[in-house]
């Protein structure tokens, strides 16, 4: 297996993790005030890159020293996104935000064929707009509309958009810097997030065993583990191919939902199924080129 089909298995690890989001936010009822939520969980990520530190013998405090670039994309990338939604969420429709925010996974396909030794594949695209249609079936479920009142939090949603899929993209300038660093921003975040806790919300505790689970869930996975193959996955894997893939995330998680009892089986979750595996599966295809055959004498 070649580096880059590895990567990008690495990083497909995290879109399974990111569909095990809404189950782990089921289990903390919703009690705890997002940027709390934040804080806690980016805490736990760094806790558990510190842990991979200290199995090393060493408390990673060479992985501060990295370029102002690299701390600009990272901590940009993980704090402007929740930000972003955090405050869209609070200004429009639960759906309209997330039918929104999810254009960055075409938005990577198409800002990577900027990138060196990278082009726009005809497959890529086509891929990327029927996972996209399956996506939005998914989620708008009940067809609502879009409103002119929800105008803000429709350009912050956009800006949930512009800002991951430029994060997932500029990563591939700084793909020397290792993913262990990836524990510096998330302490970083952890810490923004806390300071906008401290002046924006209340602060409020998990009430029983299984909502800390759920807090504990999303620290180790959506938000720890995830972003730590992702990173690693978006600097030496097939990034275009990654980001097709994301599709299939809000399906992961409705799945996960219906196997505890959560959701119900659909025609529009039957359809939205066939059309991200349907693009994914065409964003796949590798284009052999044919080798020229030779004239024997």
């Amino acid at each position: 297996m070649s580096q880059t089909h590895r990567a990008t298995l690495i990083g497909s690890i995290s879109i399974v993790l990111w569909g095990a989001l809404a189950l782990f936010t089921r289990l903390t009822d919703g009690r705890i005030p997002a940027f709390q939520m934040m804080a806690m969980t980016f805490t736990i990520a760094f806790l558990l890159m510190s842990m991979r530190w200290l199995h090393q013998g060493h408390l990673g405090l060479h992985h501060l020293h990295q370029t102002p670039l690299a701390w600009i994309i990272g901590v940009g990338g993980y704090f402007g996104y929740h930000f972003c939604y955090f405050l869209a969420m609070s200004m429009a429709p639960a759906v309209d935000v997330s039918l929104i925010a999810y254009l960055w996974p075409l938005l990577i396909v198409l800002f990577a064929s900027f990138l060196p030794g990278e082009k726009l594949k005809l497959q890529h695209v086509a891929g990327a707009l029927l996972a996209l249609i399956g996506c939005w079936l998914l989620i708008n479920k009940e067809g609502a509309g879009f409103s002119s009142e929800y105008t803000s939090g429709y350009l912050l949603a956009l800006a949930c958009a512009l800002i991951w899929s430029s994060y997932s993209v500029a990563s591939r300038l700084v793909k020397a810097v290792p993913t262990d660093a990836v524990g510096w921003f998330c302490a970083a975040t952890a810490l923004l997030a806390t300071m906008c806790h401290l002046a924006l919300e209340q602060t409020v505790w998990p009430l029983n065993t299984l909502q800390w689970i759920g807090i504990l869930g999303l620290g180790l996975g959506p938000v720890g583990i995830a972003f730590f193959t992702w990173d690693y996955g978006i600097k030496h894997g097939n990034l275009q191919l990654l980001g097709v893939l994301a599709y299939s995330t809000p399906l992961i998680s409705v799945l996960l939902l219906l196997v505890v009892g959560e959701a119900q089986i659909s025609w529009a979750l039957f359809w939205a199924c066939s059309a991200v595996v349907g693009g994914s599966a065409l964003a796949g295809i590798s284009r052999r080129k044919s080798t020229p055959k030779k004239i024997h004498s």
